[in-house]
Order: C-alpha cells, then structure tokens, then sequence
C-alpha cells in the first residue's frame, strides 16, 4: 500500500546538535519550514508538544495556509481541555483548510516534571486511562450525528453534540503512542495509527506482534508509523562521517547547556524522560551503538531518554532500504527528523523520499505477483 512520510516542523531553528536561533516563535521560518516539506514531498508534518512550547494548533494553522496539500497531526497532551472542545477546534481547523489535512497524536506524557508544570500530577496509571476516556469522548463528538451522555472517571458529559463533523470522509486520524502495558490496553482500543520509535527490527517487529493482538482482541485494526533521524551521505563512508560530527557537535552542545552558555526553551525536557518507548531505546544503545547494520544509536545513548533519536546511516538507497525492512513487518507511515531540521528536508526531497515511495511499490508489485503465483498454483492442484 502507498506509504505515508511525516516530518515534523517546529517555530524555531534548532535540534540536538545546532543550537536554537531566533525568536521562540518565528512565523517565517515556520512558513519556510512547511513549504519545504511539501515541495520535498512530505505527506504531513507532526507538531510537537511540551508544557513551555507553541500552541500546536496556531502553529497547524500557520502551516496549512503556508501550503496546499502538506497536511499536520498535532500532538496533545490529554487533560487539560474537554474533548468535546478539542473535537471542535480540529473540525474547524479541518474545514478552514480545504479538508482530509488533519489529524491528532496523543501523548499522555513521558515526563512527570513535564506534566506538573501545567498543574497534572496524576499518577501515570490514572493519565493513560484519562487518555483511553478522552479518546473515546473525542471520537463520538467527531461521529456522532445525535446529542449523547457520557460517564467515565475523568470525564462526564450530558447530551455532548458537535454541529461542525470533519469535513471529509477521511475524518481526522487519530494517533497515539506508547509501549507500556496501560498505553497498548488504550492504543489498541482507541488508536487508528500507532507510533513507534526506530527501534532495532526485531523489537519493532514484537511491538507490532503485541499491539496487533491487543486490538484484534478488541475487533479493530490498527496502522503503524516508525519515527527516525535519518542521516546521508553521498557515500556510507561520508554519511558515518556526517553522523560523527552531529554527534561532536551534540555533545558540544550538552556541555554548553550544562553550564549555562546556550538558551532553550525545550531545555526542562533534557533527560527527564520516563516513557517505557524511551526506556527501551536507551536499553538498544546500551547493547550497542549500531544495530542491523546502521540503525545507529550514537544521540540516543548521548543524550539519555529523550525520545525519538536513533539514525538509519548510509547513502539514500541505503537508508530507503533499511527503513523498508520495516515496511516488511507491517509501518506503513515513516516520521524522519533531521538533525539539521530545515537543510536536511531539503536534501530528503532529491532521492530519500522517492526510494522509499519506489521501494515500497515495488514492494507491493512482488507481493501481488507472489499471491497471483500462489493463487494460481492452487487453481491447478
């Protein structure tokens, strides 16, 4: 099936390895930075979330009137608005900008620190079935064509109706991530696209095994997406000696944090990770710094538990085909970030991008011979 590629784009220049520049929010760069996704033939950018960062949903809206076809999934954090309010909020948003370019993640927050700075401290537990109710609520208001009730722990509502529904029959996707047992009991229930961060394949091909069980168990089916950092070269040789000097340059960047020389505003986040997904990455690094060839796990062990970090390294073709050895177990949706986030999509867009949309056809196209062969073998016995 045709793949999806998500980048994600941000309100200020800046990533583990370049220091930020310029205004927490600079509404140029921002239009620069969605413009060259889509002319470099993303399919959507993911807009992050964090208790000190942008509204998600001003930035969605500067992106999508800065394109035409480039689509958003904006990530938020459950708990802190209804979401009977949030369902309308994306329904507006979805109908203002032409339709089908919407989507929402949940994040249900990998940092307790995180959570307190806007007033949750609620127990880990009690957030993910917070997440599982606020799903449920947001689904109905987005489908339900009659007023209804609803009475859950977190959340009650009494005849809750939205007048605005998504404006094609597309809807608004819902993702979700999260390897804990509490995240796969709500993803699996609740999630039309569960995201994973590029682990090596064996445990992504275990986190799809356990995830698609969880929500057959429930009669639903769920779709996956991998998040990674892809560095390249025009050689292997020169892409390993890209990846040595964003890895220089990010430890040269953690010292001067540490002591206080450079400012960002998504600083309070730096190593304060307790997410099970974020876990598990720390734990593939500490076995080793490259995995299946060159999934490479240099940043991940360098900067601690701190989310989507690990790096396919190669030449384009190389790293189009690592990535599809994920497709083969089941991603049809690749997230890739660069470390330098607005030259990196640039360069994607010249042959990243299109091995990985070719790779995946071709892939399909000996599938459908494969099960033609086998069909017609069984015919003739």
């Amino acid at each position: 099936m045709p793949i999806e590629i998500l980048g994600m784009i941000a309100t200020t220049a800046g990533s583990e390895s370049k220091a930020v520049e310029g205004p927490v929010v600079d509404a140029a760069y921002v239009r620069e930075f969605s413009r060259a996704h889509e002319e470099s033939g993303f399919d959507r950018v993911l807009i992050g979330y964090s208790a000190s960062s942008p509204d998600g949903f001003a930035v969605a809206a500067a992106a999508l009137h800065a394109t035409e076809r480039l689509k958003v999934l904006i990530a938020h954090r459950p708990g802190f608005v209804a979401p009977t309010v949030v369902a309308r909020k994306l329904t507006t948003l979805d109908h203002l900008t032409g339709g089908g370019r919407v989507a929402i993640h949940h994040i249900t927050g990998g940092s307790e620190a995180d959570q307190r700075r806007d007033g949750d401290f609620s127990a880990k537990s009690d957030r993910y079935r917070r997440t599982g109710e606020f799903i449920d609520v947001l689904r109905r208001t987005l489908t339900s064509d009659e007023p209804f009730d609803y009475e859950g722990d977190f959340y009650r509502v009494q005849g809750a109706f939205s007048a605005v529904k998504p404006a094609t029959e597309a809807g608004i996707p819902i993702f979700f991530g999260g390897l804990s047992d509490g995240a796969v009991d709500v993803g699996a229930g609740g999630a039309d696209v569960y995201m994973l961060f590029g682990e090596p394949l064996a445990e992504v091909a275990e986190n799809i095994r356990v995830i698609r069980a969880a929500a057959a168990a429930r009669g639903r089916t769920v779709e996956f997406s991998l998040s990674t950092r892809p560095i390249i070269g025009p050689t292997e040789a020169e892409a390993w000696e890209r990846a040595d000097r964003i890895h220089a340059a990010t430890a040269a960047l953690i010292r001067d944090r540490e002591s206080g020389d450079t400012l960002s505003f998504a600083r309070p986040l730096q190593r304060e990770q307790n997410a099970v997904s974020a876990d598990r990455l720390q734990q593939a690094a500490q076995r080793g710094d490259v995995h299946d060839e060159r999934l490479w796990l240099g940043i991940t062990k360098l900067t601690g538990p701190s989310g989507n970090s690990t790096a396919p390294v190669g030449t384009p073709a190389q790293v189009a085909e690592a990535l599809l050895k994920y497709y083969d177990l089941g991603v049809t949706r690749f997230l890739i970030r660069g470390f330098d986030p607005l030259g990196d999509v640039r360069e994607w867009g010249d042959e990243l991008v299109p091995a990985l949309r070719e790779g995946a056809r071709l892939r399909d196209e000996a599938r459908t011979a494969r099960e033609t062969g086998a069909a017609d073998e069984a015919r003739v016995a």
